[in-house]
């Protein structure tokens, strides 16, 4: 998936899409006047009104995207959630859904609205807002990226780079990037949640980003996380051990196990599994005060290094169990997650995508 020597083919030329250069056209990088003259930095940034749909790159050809990078001002939370206000979609060789359908938050690994530092291989959640993408996404006649903004003002400073790869090599069995997201709130008592179904034909999975606030008390995840192959039924071909086995961690993420010394809850993030964001106070700028909310637990694991590898379908559920003492328990919580996966295409439509007062954070 990485290989960080490139290959030197003749014929492919690199290009980079910004607010300056919107078309990525050779020799038209930073030619906007600014006070300090021309090409000096004119037009870093756009502006997102509410419920406008804003076309970041539209390319012709064929190639692969390399690198996303986008950031944005908090200044507006007084009035809503921005990372879960702004969606993300991406379009692959003139389709008409979208491949990639995420809040942009959620998409780059910062949950329930509120960002997170994340240090991975694919996603970096960076200081103070920068979020960058490394999956690569292939095309073999167009891509187009565009972000709509649901939030109730208008973001003055959406800042993005789009890094791209035009080559004319984009073999007819290289699958397409796919990227999506879905919650529910509550999670049905007894019912697995669904992370992805009705992937339908070859692919390979390749990430996950899961976030959970938790609405019941004791520990929330002993629930496996299940992979159903290219058929199966009642039971899948692959089943974990537990959600936080899952992302990497062990013993609900503890920094000690004792049972006279109360325990922490310790973050981490590594190149293929983390665990990046805690949260049991709120400190956004709706609440004014820091005050305390039901806890936000955010993983992530990425199928990089081992992907999951399926032919005809795919589906991902996740167990909502819970557990007090020794008792294993059926829980119900605030759950949402976001799906990564190649697959040639066509794909199966996503379902609706939930309105802006369906994605609001608790």
């Amino acid at each position: 998936m990485y290989n960080f020597v490139p290959t030197l083919r003749p014929g492919v030329v690199s290009r980079s899409i910004t607010a300056e250069n919107p078309t990525g056209a050779k020799g038209a990088g930073g030619r906007s006047a600014s006070s300090l003259g021309p090409g000096r930095k004119g037009r870093p940034c756009v502006n997102l009104a509410p419920g406008e749909t804003t076309q970041l790159a539209e390319i012709e050809g064929s190639g692969r995207l390399t690198h996303l990078w986008f950031t944005m001002p908090d200044h507006t939370d007084a009035v809503g959630f921005v990372l879960r206000d702004l969606v993300l979609r991406a379009y692959w060789d003139g389709e008409e859904t979208p491949s990639v359908e995420a809040p942009i938050g959620d998409f780059f690994c910062c949950g329930a609205g509120t960002r997170a530092l994340v240090t991975s291989a694919p996603i970096t959640g960076a200081p103070t807002g920068g979020m960058n993408c490394y999956f690569p996404m292939p095309f073999a006649s167009s891509a187009r990226v565009t972000v709509t903004s649901e939030h109730p003002v208008e973001i003055g400073g959406f800042f993005y780079q789009i890094d791209y790869e035009l080559s004319e090599d984009v073999p007819p069995d290289t699958g397409r990037f796919h990227a999506q997201w879905r919650r529910q709130n509550p999670t049905t008592i007894g019912t697995d949640y669904t992370i992805v179904d009705g992937v339908r034909g070859r692919g390979a999975y390749v990430g996950t980003f899961l976030s959970v606030t938790a609405l019941e008390r004791y520990w929330w995840g002993e629930g496996e996380v299940k992979f159903f192959l290219d058929g199966d039924d009642e039971f899948p071909t692959i089943c974990g051990t537990g959600t936080e086995d899952y992302a990497g961690g062990a013993w609900a993420f503890q920094d000690q196990l004792s049972s006279t010394v109360e325990p922490h809850v310790l973050t981490f993030s590594a190149p293929y599994s983390g665990f990046p964001q805690y949260a049991t106070r709120d400190t956004s700028q709706q609440a004014v005060y820091a005050t305390a909310m039901a806890p936000v637990h955010s993983m992530y694991r990425w199928h990089l290094p081992d992907p999951i590898r399926f032919e005809r379908d795919l589906r991902v559920t996740v167990q909502q169990i819970g557990q007090v003492g020794a008792d294993l328990f059926e829980r119900s919580d605030d759950v949402s997650s976001v799906a990564y996966w190649y697959q040639i295409e066509p794909h199966a439509p996503f379902p609706s995508f939930p309105s802006r007062l369906e994605r609001r954070p608790r």
